[in-house]
């Protein structure tokens, strides 16, 4: 992955940005309204942040509610080159989050399961990824707060 740059902006941007994490659904109109431009301006702003990769607008389901009864955090040490290790990580269909940390573990990594069975298959596969030394696991049993609205600076 290649390092990305700040991106700097605009207070409208910020505004229309705080407008979706409030309501992913608003209408551009609506945002419009509340920030002080056009709909077409909102729109405009809108893909040039999409774009660019400032933000996402996804719908975002709870795993438990759709039958993925298994949720879990499992800290991976490693020795070698860790960019190639959480990039096959990555590659894993079921790891839906893969992050280099510093401190105890060298890479943490979500997944979200639909039972037992393949939460035990997952965990032999990531074991088995060259580099992969040692891992710990943090299973999931109530989830008490997640959010996606940490606002803009």
């Amino acid at each position: 992955m290649t390092e990305r740059r700040p991106v700097q902006l605009d207070e409208i941007a910020k505004q229309i940005i705080e407008q979706l994490q409030q309501d992913g659904r608003r209408s551009y109109a609506a945002i419009g309204k509340a920030v002080g431009l056009s709909e077409a301006a909102v729109r405009q702003r809108v893909q040039k942040l999409l774009d660019t990769g400032v933000m996402q607008i996804v719908g975002v389901t709870d795993p438990m509610l759709l039958g993925f009864s298994r949720q879990m955090m499992i800290g991976l040490k490693c020795e070698g080159d860790l960019e190639r290790i959480a990039d096959e990580l990555a590659g894993i269909e079921a790891v839906d989050y893969v992050v280099i940390t510093a401190g105890s573990f060298d890479i943490l990594v979500e997944l979200v399961c639909e039972s037992d069975e393949q939460l035990l298959e997952l965990l032999g596969r990531i074991r088995a990824v060259a580099g992969v030394t040692s891992t710990e696991s943090f299973v999931y049993l109530k989830l008490r707060k997640q959010t996606y609205s940490w606002g803009t600076r």
